[in-house]
């Protein structure tokens, strides 16, 4: 099998278009689709569907996008080993992430990681859930705990905190807790129980038992919004919490601590982009790690 013809393919998987592929490699675009045909009749099985507004991968496609890439990063070891590694920072990144961190945190930040390297797209999915990367869902996941199997690179992110919180105008209206046992005068915000996909995510039991949520929300986010509008007191990021001037933290010497994991596939190891984005998310983190921890 031709290696070219394969890092054509993967130019065109990640950029969805052979004109704008033919522009990153500096090919004629016609050069470049017959490159293409040459691969699939190798395969003998059609990996792509080209449209007017672009290419999508078939089923097949999609199976040999995976091994492609293992063959890439295989490539990029054999370069390192030799001491020939000047790879480009190119290609897409899709970063998943708890919603509060993704958003809150991470989308106002990636846009730096993009002016240092413009040929790299960034896919970021922040959404309250875990994310599958042996299925390509992410290549990279920030979670909430350390993963106990899987072929996966897995670092320390940093460490947060979590605190209660209510907005000043639900303190003025309701009065402010003095003790947990006050807590069960309060209207309590927390997350929809059968949803919440990792038991470190389950806070209320280590402040109180019996939390008995009246409002339910399964999203950091949806529960700063809740607490932000006076609908009750809520176990807060203080990341996020903090930056709100509307909010207070009550009971101070209260407090839950956890941590960030960034993980990723072994095969994707070697990878420049996967590399950049991983030292990327350590240097900003790293740079503001004084905001996730309340001491």
């Amino acid at each position: 099998m031709d290696w070219d013809n394969v890092r054509i393919f993967l130019a065109v998987a990640r950029e969805g278009q052979l004109l704008s592929a033919s522009r990153r490699l500096g090919l004629n675009h016609a050069t470049l689709g017959r490159r293409i045909n040459a691969l699939e009749a190798h395969l003998r099985t059609r990996l792509l569907i080209r449209k007017p507004s672009g290419c999508e991968l078939t089923a097949e496609g999609h199976a040999f996008l995976a091994s492609a890439e293992r063959m890439e990063a295989e490539m990029l070891a054999a370069q390192a080993r030799t001491g020939k590694l000047d790879a480009p920072v190119e290609g897409t990144v899709r970063i998943g992430a708890p919603d509060g961190f993704g958003v809150s945190f991470l989308a106002p930040r990636l846009g730096e990681l993009i002016a240092r390297h413009p040929r790299l797209r960034i896919q970021l999915v922040p959404v309250p859930r875990s994310f599958s990367l042996s299925q390509r869902e992410a290549d990279i996941a920030i979670t909430v705990e350390q993963p106990s199997q899987g072929r996966l690179v897995c670092s320390r992110l940093t460490d947060y905190t979590l605190g209660l919180y209510a907005s000043v105008d639900y303190l003025a209206r309701a009065g402010e807790p003095q003790e947990i046992e006050d807590l069960r005068k309060h209207a309590r915000i927390g997350y929809v129980d059968d949803l919440i996909f990792s038991p470190s995510l389950n806070f209320t039991g280590e402040i109180m038992r019996d939390w008995d949520a009246a409002f339910e929300i399964s999203s950091a986010i949806g529960q700063t919004e809740a607490v932000r509008s006076g609908a009750g007191i809520g176990i807060l990021h203080d990341y996020i919490a903090r930056q709100d001037p509307g909010l207070k933290r009550i009971l101070p010497d209260l407090f839950i601590r956890r941590a960030y994991w960034t993980n990723y596939h072994e095969s994707l190891r070697d990878l420049a982009r996967i590399r950049t984005v991983v030292s990327f998310l350590q240097e900003i983190v790293g740079q503001h790690r004084h905001i996730f921890v309340s001491e």
